[in-house]
């Protein structure tokens, strides 16, 4: 944008801003601030928030020179990762806990369909889980929603994560749903519909829904079942308060605790997250037991990563998914949006991700950071402080976070992030609302999504709404950071989305409350922190009320930083926002503090002050164990449970403690927080309400000091109180001081103390009862201790300090009688302490001041002067000791100077009088007299002897001199240096190693120069270390080889050290001459070039001479050089003289020519140059040769006259140029080298030999292979690209060939070949220069013959439907398929015949119970057909028709064979179809034994096909309907057309017989068992069955079996041998009428008769048992006869009546309400008034079991009373 302007800014779609074309998402504004701009941060961001916030983001791009150095050292860094499986994000299913779910579907098949669930559901071969099927429909808005929109492919994906799913497959799904979860899912609406209106209503909305929820807890809370004893109230209660709250820990409030439905587990409704108002209705399960550890949901912690490793990995995966090139970012926007709704399969990256910077090093400068040497010092101090440095942003001048001191990580301290391709930062919004800043450091850019904070509502709707199931398993998941929503579908649904493309570079901002979110577009370093301009802080407040919705632990306390805060510097432009939030929270603290007052809450007391209270976070509040909040401003607690504290919203719930016993905490006063409001006030501007006025609103607010409540059964006002306690306390004040009155004073006015400023008064009168009362307990105190104390009891003294101080008051604060005594004790005390102050400043002697402390010991009241004077004696008698332990010391050397010196002083400053002061100071005297002689010495030139004389006169002086001490040391480092020399001059130049010998004369040297003692032998040392030298160069020389001109200077140097006499310099003399000898003669070899050993010799001989002379690398040279002539020269030489290569490799022409031109230069004559330069000429001849025979195939190539190769001779050509090239190339190939025209040679041998190969094809009839094997080779020779006329002319032909032979004798005919095709390529073979008259033949032969075949199937279908055979139609498709040629004819016949094979193959499937392995179709359905024409017979028979005779079970009507009638029925069986039976028992077939036993199976076993041979009546029927249009008659399909007319007249019959089983009623079950029997007998011998008649056939036989029990069961009433119970005349009703018996059945009807009967006689019984004794025994007996002779068995309740008709006691009465005790004996019960006992004793014995014993038991039980 332009430079002039003060601020560039790109905003968004209503101010012309571009979109995202993927998702057409909107972009957030980018703004280009200036450099002036860029120098404040928050006041840039305050200027374009206006602008900006209703985006939630923006981009801002800085000026060109803001170029921070990245401050990591990259090479060194190393991170964690977490890994995100990013096509979870939004695709997933909620972590649902199967076993729950199970057990909840479970009750409700029970409690709403009367069933359970009894095996597993199988879909695709594994089980089904049904939790996450309906997790997955409920996420796309139900069943109806997703048949609607078409969605179960979407839903399979939940199911069977990563699997493909077939359209049959969703039909499938959908069905199983419909089966079994569909009702489940209309009742869970409908319950949480019930549920959402409970909410609305509200748990105190009057007080029968206050009772409502004590039923439905205690339903919850309730362990006993229907057939358990209830156990008395106390037994309840305990067992309540056993069951605790698992988030707040208390077993309290049992009322409104939930009892979870599965682990039995116990939380309050206010506990959970969110809370609730009531509890609900239905089960409840907990978080822990819905959400499934297993399916949870998060990103994993990853390995570790050095960024270089990371950087492959993600350049591994940009390229797996976009390849090498680049993409684009619409792009990669749409395949990450593909990943996340999970189109594209698993996807996982690795993300490093929330790196703390204070670990892990930031990417901004920081001065505690090492600075990079590549980075200049200026730019890094620059950019260290520079106020867009993320490390200090959140503490610049005007951020709220100013206040907090410690670091808090990613708030406070910045987060780094390493990304790659696709990973993500989920949707979510800051901790506590702040703002936050993210730079993008390098990399590949970031995409960044947000909502408008104005929008969250909006956002958070359309999530629940998406994403429900999610929701339900964890109503805080946007706390959780792990779930993306494509922008998309917000939008759709109304909610504004903006994106920003974040770039290296650049800055990007998030507003308070936006939810925002984003992915990386590859491998990225970013770095984000928070921060809180003044603006946020209405958003932070609404934070703080969000966490303790949601129970959610806070980042720092709101309610501190404001007030820490308000009582900092802050900046003016901070005041309109912090007043408002002060206000806030200085409301709500006065409106609760007003309710605890109300309820009863008086104690309070003020929390410990803070040691640091200018930061926030220096000490950790305690939080609400309900709501998790920092308890910074106050809290409740109580001493049930001191260690548990609740805010002022939740004091209900802390304990069960009566209000009374709690306490509030509080840290300011509503006055405090009243002075905060008005202190941020005044440094508001004119436009905010003025302090006067805000004054005004605050006492007008402030409506406490007329609140009322009951006291004493009077309603009374706050002030009134407060009134009323300052008028008791000025009594209190007047009147002599009373502990427990002031204590009491103090304890009421508790109530007052947190209150305004009206209640100043209060305060100032608790201050001073406090302090009158801490002043009147230390009088009292004093005075107790000093009449106490006495010397050795062990009691503490009275400080004189303590008393003064009590006695130094202005004005007595109460009327304490002590007062007056104390003060004369302290007289006492202040003479002892003018008599001590006398004593120290003298100077006493030692008993003086003994005699004076031992008079302060004894007095009660502690003088601290008498410290002084006890430490004082203590020091002078240490003082003492010291100095007789020095005097009595006599060794040398055994005191120091420095111990005399200060002992002298201590004893000067003590100012006592000492008797072996004077010694001291004359031994002192001594010793510094011989300090300044040693010094004397040293300052002057030292020599030995004067050191040695000082030395041997001080040798045993007792103190130590340090000058003394350090003479002696130079004394003995001379002396040992003296020696060392004598040493080394004695026989140094006799050692071999002269080496170590310079090395000792070098220390010698340097040790002598550090002597601080002259000595003479140093001159000598240097002379000796020269010759050493030269010693040491000879043995060198002598041991190895040196230049001739090194040994004459070494020599020379020895003539001059005077030492060339030794034997050493001498041997070295005689080595000399040789050298030069030798040297003159390799001088004259060199210049005459001599042959190869007259050089070896003189090697030979320099080896034992030692000097090395100047010749001697000119010879050594000159044979190197020979020797590498004749090394590169044997290759040739070799093949020359053997005849064959040396290697396997070719030698080199150009190498012969350099070696020969090489050998000119060689100074050693050698005899191989001449076999070289014979060996060169010989190959210049063959390469003319070479040349010849190249040029003659050149002109074969451009002949013309082709025809078959015959009649031209060009075959013998081609053949006589073939071998003379033969030839050519062989002697070529015996010289070994490499010839370039070898190659060409061999080419030209090859293509004429492909030539030849190919005329040669001219009279035969060549395969496909053969002729496709000369095109390979040609593409292989480069033949194809040859401007040769004969090759181009062959390879034309060829082509021709290639494209004939793939027609006619290709071995698969890979290519298909029209009619047409055949005739273009007979026209072609016209304009080729060579013949192929065998294979034109052939091919004009092969299309006459396919013209025939065509006229063959336009007969076949020209003729009717019924004339067209299936063996015709085959016939022509052998023949079609054998044809070299394809055509529409040949598609038709082909497409004919598969659609008839398919329907067959369909047939067999269908049949292959009855089909086989061997079997035919039309076999099989013969089979089926047989076996419906038996079921018809037997249906037929049945209604009377006369037919042939059949035998059941069996297709075979013969009448051979034995069988055998069944009684029952009369029907045949044979005898080998039932088993060998005799024929004289009598026979009952097994469909009559089944409905005689009355036993039929349950619904849906599946009983009537259990032997499997038969086939699905709606399948046969989907046969017979499709793929009607067959161009031939199919004998199976007419076939199978009647069987399916057969299988419904059966299926006919069947529905008759089950209706007529339904609207039976009468008595007589013949009718229907004969009916019934007649249905089983056709099932069983039909071939096909219908599913739905079978089941219809099953309930039928369920109602026949119960019409047959409860017959029996009324036989047996009837004939008086068992009465029915009602428990089983109440099952059979309730199962009669699950399988639709009918009310006007006679036997529902009689059944229940029988219940009403029953149930209004045990009705009385009940009542009577419980009556007590009201009803007189007559009656009571005459009840238990009517109970008796009712046809139902009432045992229970007979046995009830029978105990209350029982009489009891000596006054024989029966069960009463009376206290009665049994005979621990006999068991008999009494009265306790009877048997004369006022209470029941452990054990009692009666009066018939021990006669006599009356007494003797009522005065045991007396005596037991007064104990």
């Amino acid at each position: 944008m332009g430079k002039g302007r003060t601020r560039a800014v790109e905003t968004g779609p209503n101010l012309s801003v571009s979109t995202t074309s993927s998702l057409s998402i909107a972009s957030g504004p980018v703004y280009y601030p200036s450099e002036d701009e860029f120098r404040d941060p928050l006041e840039y961001i305050l200027k374009i928030r206006p602008e900006a916030e209703p985006y939630g983001i923006c981009k801002i791009v800085p000026p060109k020179n803001w170029n921070p150095p990245f401050a990591l050292n990259l090479d060194s860094f190393t991170f964690p990762t977490k890994t995100q499986a990013i096509h979870q994000l939004q695709v997933r299913p909620a972590s649902c806990d199967s076993k729950t779910f199970e057990l909840e579907y479970n009750r409700f098949l029970e409690g709403h369909c009367g069933k359970k669930l009894k095996k597993r559901v199988v879909f695709e071969g594994e089980e089904l889980d049904l939790c996450k099927l309906f997790n997955a429909v409920r996420r796309y808005g139900g069943y109806d929603k997703v048949m609607k929109e078409k969605k179960w492919g979407e839903v399979f994906r939940f199911v069977r994560l990563g699997k493909k799913i077939s359209e049959c497959a969703k039909h499938v799904l959908s069905q199983l749903y419909r089966e079994h979860l569909y009702d489940y899912e209309v009742y869970y609406k409908r319950l949480n519909h019930e549920r959402a209106k409970g909410r609305k209503r509200g748990i105190h909305e009057d007080a029968k829904s206050e009772n409502k929820v004590k039923v439905s807890s205690s339903k919850r809370r309730r362990k006993n079942s229907d057939h358990e004893k209830v156990k008395g109230c106390k037994e309840e209660e305990e067992e309540v308060l056993d069951q605790i709250c698992e988030q707040c820990r208390s077993g309290l409030h049992g009322e409104v605790m939930l009892l979870c439905d599965r682990c039995n587990k116990g939380w309050h409704i206010y506990c959970l997250s969110p809370p609730l108002k009531q509890v609900p209705p239905g089960n409840w399960y907990c978080f822990e037991c819905l959400n499934s550890e297993k399916d949870s949901f998060g990103f994993v912690p990853g390995k570790q990563f050095s960024l270089e490793a990371f950087r492959r990995l993600a350049d591994r995966a940009k390229k797996k998914w976009f390849g090498s090139g680049s993409a684009s970012r619409v792009q990669i926007e749409k395949k990450f949006w593909e990943i996340v709704e999970g189109s594209a399969g698993e996807v996982e990256v690795l993300y490093g991700s929330d790196l703390d910077t204070s670990v892990y090093g930031s990417g901004f400068p920081r001065s505690s950071d090492q600075r990079p040497e590549s980075v200049e010092l200026k730019a890094w101090e620059e950019y260290c402080r520079s106020p867009w440095n993320l490390n200090n942003l959140p503490k610049l001048k005007g951020s709220m976070l100013q206040a907090v001191h410690h670091n808090i990580t990613g708030v406070m301290v910045p987060w780094l992030y390493i990304g790659m391709l696709f990973s993500a930062f989920c949707w979510h919004f800051e901790d506590h609302c702040f703002y936050s800043m993210n730079y993008l450091h390098w990399g590949e850019p970031k995409c960044w999504y947000s909502v408008p904070g104005s929008e969250a509502s909006a956002f958070e709707k359309v999530m629940r709404s998406c994403l429900p199931d999610l929701f339900d398993a964890q109503p805080d998941l946007l706390f959780q950071l792990v779930t993306m929503l494509n922008p998309s579908v917000l939008r759709e649904n109304g909610v504004p989305v903006y994106s920003v493309l974040q770039e290296p570079g650049n800055f990007v901002i998030t507003f308070p409350k936006s939810y925002h979110g984003g992915f990386n577009l590859g491998l990225n370093c970013a770095e984000a922190v928070n921060f809180a301009p003044a603006d946020w802080l209405p958003h932070g407040g609404s934070a703080a009320e969000l966490y303790q919705l949601y129970r959610k632990a806070a980042v720092l306390s709101h309610e501190e930083l404001l007030c820490v805060v308000a009582k900092s510097d802050w900046d003016s432009k901070a005041s309109a926002y912090l007043r408002k939030e002060l206000l806030r929270i200085y409301t709500k603290e006065k409106t609760w503090r007003e309710r605890l007052w109300k309820s009863g809450i008086i104690r309070s007391s003020p929390m410990s002050p803070r040691k640091h209270p200018e930061f926030v976070g220096t000490e950790e509040d305690p939080t609400c164990i309900i709501c998790k909040q920092y308890l910074y401003l106050s809290a409740v607690v109580c001493r049930c449970r001191p260690s548990a504290f609740v805010c002022l919203e939740h004091w209900e719930h802390l304990c069960e403690c009566k209000s009374m016993k709690l306490r509030l905490l509080y840290r300011h006063t509503l006055a405090e927080l009243a002075d905060l409001v008005l202190l941020v006030d005044k440094h508001a501007s004119e436009e905010i309400l003025s302090s006067d006025s805000l004054q005004r609103n605050i006492s007008s607010s402030n409506q406490l000091t007329a609140s009322r409540k009951k006291v004493k059964g009077a309603h009374i006002t706050y002030a009134q109180l407060a009134e009323q306690w300052l008028s008791r306390s000025c009594k209190v004040l007047q009147s002599p001081f009373s502990g427990d009155a002031y204590t009491n004073l103090l304890k009421e006015a508790e109530q007052f103390l947190w209150a305004g400023s009206e209640m100043d008064s209060v305060r100032n009168v608790v201050k001073n009862l406090t302090r009158a009362r801490k002043w009147a307990q230390g009088i009292r105190e004093c005075i107790s201790k000093i009449k106490t104390w006495s010397p050795g009891g062990g009691f503490e003294k009275v400080p004189l300090k303590l008393v003064n101080k009590l006695l130094s008051v202005d004005s007595m604060p109460c009327d304490e009688p002590g007062y007056l005594e104390l003060k004369g004790y302290a007289k006492e005390a202040k003479l002892l302490v003018q008599d001590i102050d006398a004593a120290l400043s003298t100077c006493s002697k030692i008993d003086e001041l003994e005699l004076l402390y031992s008079r302060a010991c004894s007095s009660p009241v502690h003088v601290k002067r008498s410290e002084k004077l006890s430490k004082k004696i203590s020091l002078a008698k240490v003082c003492i000791d010291s100095a007789r332990k020095l005097i009595s010391d006599k060794r040398p050397e055994a005191i120091e100077v420095d111990i005399l010196q200060k002992l002298k002083a201590e004893i000067l400053e003590l100012q006592v009088q000492i008797q072996e002061t004077e010694t001291l100071s004359d031994l002192l005297s001594q010793a510094e007299a011989c300090q300044a002689r040693c010094r004397s010495v040293l300052t002057g030139s030292v020599t030995l002897k004067d050191v040695e004389v000082l030395l041997q006169e001080m040798g045993s002086f007792t103190v130590i001199v340090p000058e003394l001490r350090l003479l002696k040391q130079y004394h003995s480092d001379t002396s040992s240096w003296i020696a060392r020399v004598n040493d080394i001059m004695k026989n140094g130049h006799q050692r071999e190693d002269q080496n170590n010998v310079i090395n000792e004369l070098n220390r010698i040297l340097e040790d002598g120069a550090s002597l601080k003692i002259q000595v003479d032998e140093l001159p000598l040392v240097k002379t000796e270390l020269k010759k050493a030298c030269c010693r040491e160069k000879a043995l060198k020389a002598r041991d190895t080889k040196i230049a001739l001109d090194c040994l004459q200077q070494l020599l020379a140097e020895a003539v001059v050290l005077q030492i060339e006499s030794e034997e050493l310099f001498l041997s070295l003399s005689r080595e000399l001459a040789v050298a030069l000898q030798w040297e003159e003669s390799a001088k004259s070899v060199l210049a005459r070039k001599a042959q190869m050993s007259e050089f070896e010799d003189l090697i030979r001989i320099s080896e034992d001479i030692v000097p090395i002379a100047p010749s001697s690398h000119d010879i050594k040279y000159a044979i190197s050089e020979a020797k590498s002539w004749l090394n590169n020269s044997r290759p040739f030489l070799g093949s020359v003289l053997s005849g064959s290569p040396t290697s396997c490799s070719l030698l080199k022409l150009g190498d012969l020519k350099e070696l020969v031109s090489q050998s000119r230069f060689l100074k050693i004559t050698l005899e191989e140059q001449v076999v070289l330069e014979t060996v060169l000429k010989n190959c210049m001849e063959w390469q003319q040769d070479a040349s010849s025979v190249l040029r003659d195939v050149d002109c074969l190539y451009d002949m013309t006259d082709i025809g078959d190769g015959r009649s031209n001779s060009l075959i013998s050509k081609i053949e006589h140029l073939l071998t003379l090239l033969e030839s050519v190339i062989k002697a070529g190939l015996s010289l070994h080298l490499d010839f370039p025209e070898i190659p060409k040679l061999q080419n030209a041998s090859s293509t004429l030999q492909w030539c030849n190969r190919v005329l040669s094809l001219c009279y035969l009839t060549p395969s496909y292979e053969d002729v496709d094997s000369l095109m390979d080779i040609a593409e292989h020779l480069s033949i194809i690209c040859s401007s040769f006329t004969l090759l181009s002319s062959l390879i034309v032909g060829l082509k021709w060939l290639k494209n004939v032979s793939e027609v006619i004798s290709a071995p698969f005919k890979s290519k298909a070949c029209k009619l047409t095709d055949a005739e273009e390529m007979l026209a072609k073979y016209q304009d080729i220069n060579i013949s192929f008259p065998v294979m034109v033949a052939k091919l004009t032969d092969a299309t006459c013959k396919h013209r025939l075949w065509q006229e063959q199937v336009h007969q076949f279908f020209s003729l009717e439907l019924g004339e067209r055979s299936w063996s015709q139609i085959m016939q022509l498709k052998e023949c079609g398929k054998s044809s070299f040629f394809t055509c529409a004819e040949l598609d038709m016949v082909l497409s004919e015949v598969e659609k008839v094979e398919k329907w067959k193959q369909r047939c067999m499937n269908s049949l292959a119970n009855f089909a086989g392995d061997e079997n035919t179709l039309l076999y099989s359905l013969q089979k089926i057909k047989e076996s419906l024409d038996r079921s018809l017979y037997v249906y037929e028979k049945s209604q009377g028709c006369q037919q042939a005779c059949c035998f059941m079970c069996c297709a075979d009507v013969s009448e051979d064979l034995e069988f055998l009638t069944c009684s029952t029925c009369k029907d045949c069986y044979h005898l080998q179809c039932v088993g060998n039976r005799n024929h004289a028992e009598v026979y009952v077939c097994s469909y009559c034994q089944l409905l005689e036993g009355g036993t039929a199976p349950y619904v849906g076993s599946g009983i009537l096909g259990q032997n499997g041979n038969y086939s699905d009546l709606k399948l046969l029927s989907e046969l017979v309907s499709i793929d009607g249009n067959f161009c031939v008659r199919v004998e199976e399909r007419d076939t199978l057309q009647h069987i399916v007319d057969q299988a419904y007249a059966c299926k006919m019959c069947l529905t008759e017989i089950v209706e007529f089983e339904l609207s039976y009623r009468d008595k007589d079950l013949s009718v229907i068992r004969k009916k019934l029997t007649t249905a089983l007998k056709a099932i069983g011998m039909a071939g096909v069955h219908d599913h739905q008649s079978d089941c219809n056939l099953e309930w039928a036989l369920a109602r026949y079996s119960w019409r047959v029990q409860v017959t029996r069961l009324l036989d047996a009433l009837e004939k008086g041998l068992e009465k029915p119970s009602i428990q089983q005349i109440q099952h059979h009703l309730k199962e009669g009428e699950a399988i639709n018996i009918l009310p006007e059945d006679h036997f529902r009807m009689k059944l229940s008769e029988l219940k009403v009967v029953g149930l209004q006689w045990a009705d009385r019984a009940k009542k009577v048992a419980a009556d007590s004794g009201a009803l007189g025994l007559d009656e009571v007996y005459e009840l238990i006869a009517e109970g008796e002779s009712l046809p139902v068995c009432l045992k229970k309740e007979l046995e009830l009546l029978r105990a209350r008709s029982m009489l009891h006691c000596i006054c024989r009465k029966p069960y009463d309400k009376r206290s009665m005790i049994a005979c621990s004996q006999c068991g008999e019960w009494y009265h306790t008034k009877c048997v004369k006992l006022l209470s029941p004793p452990k054990f009692f014995i009666c009066a018939a079991c021990m006669p006599g014993m009356e007494n003797l038991v009522s005065s045991l039980h007396s005596s037991d009373q007064e104990r």
